[in-house]
């Protein structure tokens, strides 16, 4: 029989089983809880971790637990879930590092202090194991621990919600019933039972009960008109009903599917563990959505906070994507990324048609914001600081390409999608239109041009180029390079079609000798400009073959700028030329097939 062991406790029943009480068979191996001295429930998680219960949802299968120690992070190390029936609720988890630092204390988002931890001289912090740590200082922390599997939010905080699968008694209790272990036995198996008081059946009156007394009232001509024309009209008003419920019906369904698609995926993506927010945790976290930090046809981005200490962005998609494509994609992809350069997702929420994905906070926006200024606000970074961005760029692209278990393409690179943090570090942003491919998969099947005019390789757009391959992000990442020399987008929609653009301005002054940084006083800035335009020109090869890997970019641009030499010419001749690099612009003239969008 159920029981608590306090007034107001959790209820106990199967398949809990309250120890020293109820017989063995009356719950599930793994679910055995017992009453304390202060009448509070305890259960014991492997191995030897106890945990007070606040409450079990029998419904959702959830148990909710509080720690009633100081510190929870000095019991996660001997905690093993996987010998137990329950397992953490959050879609994504970590492996986390625990470093013993004798240094001064630093606040950075991606090292977690464990405060319970500290004393006078030392600081305690959790780090994410796949986080690459090169960029930081922390040889006075040395390694001590580490703690395995664990949700993000854990390591600072006392409260644990587990949930289970096997038995699966929820269904019993969605249809108002007990469950019971089937015979008793020790195995999986269960029975439903009706619980003592059931509810008594709700009786109807047919809706056609008033007509068949009308009709027995009267016999008229009068009568016989209005029954016809009352069956007429409710013949029409039936088959009106059944229409509109048909359609409300398929609507509900496709929306069903779509729901139950995007829940497979974060259930196969569950080992990533980045935090799955309820509605009603975002609305919090972003104060009411009260603060916006832009929109775009993606949706709306809000700034949020974790914590005093933690602010985010939290993007809710709109709903232009039924199907939760672009939701899909950005969680499957940057759900897997740990990299300096690479922004990072700390949690995302679906729930009905709702999409949310919530960021780290950048305070400097995009790259756009600096490169597209005008006037002497324009470049205001420096070029010391834009050729560190461009490294950080390159080398975030590199890591999508190899760094990855998948090889990881973004297709759509471009000055908006580079946030600034508060060091002006880049962190490559919006992996909607990604594609996941294996490591040796040299070329990308596409049924469908993706990425921004003015970014798309070549070969995106037509297979006379090519085969779509990773060099179609190193073509979209020279444009970019091109742009932050000029400070000026390569397509203006303003500027007459007539008008040669400015990669070509560029391209065409250099061939013939032309020094374009005499306005430029330093002479290592004029040094930088021009790795950045040449490097830049070599990666917009028309094509793919001609193009330099990633890798090989980024030796470029960490290299000496007055070693590199000129590329072919990247763009269509316009004229008749013997040049090489004419013969080769003058086949791409032709007309070329388009692919159609059919995905």
């Amino acid at each position: 029989m159920p029981t608590r062991c306090r007034k107001g406790g959790p209820l106990i029943q199967s398949p809990f089983r309250l120890k020293y009480q109820h017989p063995e068979y009356c719950g599930y191996p793994g679910f055995d809880v017992y009453c304390d001295e202060k009448n509070e429930t305890v259960l014991v998680l492997p191995i030897s971790v106890n945990v007070t219960v606040k409450k079990i949802d029998y419904a959702s299968q959830i148990v909710y637990l509080y720690y009633p120690g100081k510190c929870l992070p000095q019991k996660l190390p001997y905690l093993n879930l996987s010998v137990s029936p329950f397992h953490f609720m959050d879609a994504y988890i970590y492996d986390y590092n625990l470093f013993n630092c004798s240094g001064p204390r630093v606040d950075l988002y991606d090292f977690i202090l464990i405060r319970c931890f500290d004393d006078s001289n030392h600081y305690f912090y959790a780090i994410p194991y796949a986080l690459n740590i090169d960029p930081y200082d922390v040889t006075s922390c040395p390694s001590v621990h580490k703690i395995s599997s664990v949700p993000y939010g854990i390591l600072d905080k006392s409260d644990l919600h587990l949930a289970w699968s096997e038995p699966a008694c929820g269904l019993c209790e969605c249809r108002g019933q007990r469950c019971n272990l089937k015979n008793y036995t020790r195995g999986d198996q269960i029975q439903c039972i009706d619980k003592e008081k059931t509810n008594p059946d709700i009786s109807f009156i047919p809706k056609s009960s008033w007509m068949l007394s009308f009709l027995s009232m009267t016999h008229s001509s009068e009568a016989n008109f209005v029954v016809y024309f009352g069956a007429t009209l409710g013949s029409v008003l039936v088959v009106t009903i059944f229409a509109a419920l048909f359609l409300l019906y398929r609507s509900i369904r496709v929306g069903k599917e779509n729901e139950l698609k995007i829940e497979k995926f974060l259930e196969n993506y569950r080992a990533l563990k980045p935090t799955r927010f309820s509605y009603s945790d975002v609305r919090r976290i972003t104060n009411q959505f009260r603060e916006k930090l832009g929109e775009g046809g993606y949706g709306i981005v809000y700034k949020g906070k974790l914590s005093n200490e933690i602010n985010v962005a939290v993007k809710v998609l709109n709903n232009s994507k039924g199907n939760g494509e672009e939701f899909v994609n950005e969680v499957g992809t940057i759900g897997r990324i740990h990299h300096i350069n690479v922004v990072r997702l700390v949690g995302y929420c679906a729930e009905g048609f709702r999409r949310v994905l919530v960021y780290e906070f950048l305070p400097n926006d995009s790259l756009e914001k600096f490169i597209f200024r005008a006037g002497l606000k324009r470049n205001s970074l420096g070029w010391p600081k834009l050729q560190d961005i461009a490294l950080g760029i390159a080398k975030g692209i590199e890591y999508l390409d190899q760094g990855c278990d998948q090889q990881i393409l973004h297709f759509d690179i471009k000055p908006h999608n580079i946030l600034l943090d508060h060091n002006f570090i880049p962190k490559i942003c919006d992996f909607g239109l990604a594609k996941l491919c294996a490591k040796e998969q040299s070329v990308v099947t596409m049924t469908a041009a993706r990425g921004t005019m003015g970014y798309i390789a070549p070969e995106v757009l037509s297979r006379t180029f090519g085969r779509v391959s990773y060099k179609s992000d190193v073509y979209s990442f020279g444009m970019l390079l091109l742009e932050m020399v000029g400070g000026r987008k390569n397509i203006d929609p303003e500027v007459n079609t007539s008008q040669v653009n400015f990669p070509q301005w560029i391209y065409n002054h250099l061939s013939i000798g032309e020094d374009l940084w005499i306005n430029i006083e330093q002479e290592d800035d004029r040094s930088i400009v021009r790795k950045l335009t040449i490097v830049g020109l070599w990666c917009i090869q028309w094509h793919p073959t001609d193009s330099p890997s990633m890798k090989v970019a980024v030796q470029m641009l960490e290299g000496d700028g007055d070693n590199l030499d000129m590329p072919p010419n990247p763009f269509p001749a316009t004229n008749s030329t013997s040049s090489a690099a004419g013969i080769r612009g003058r086949q791409y003239q032709a007309e070329l097939p388009l692919i159609l969008e059919i995905e």
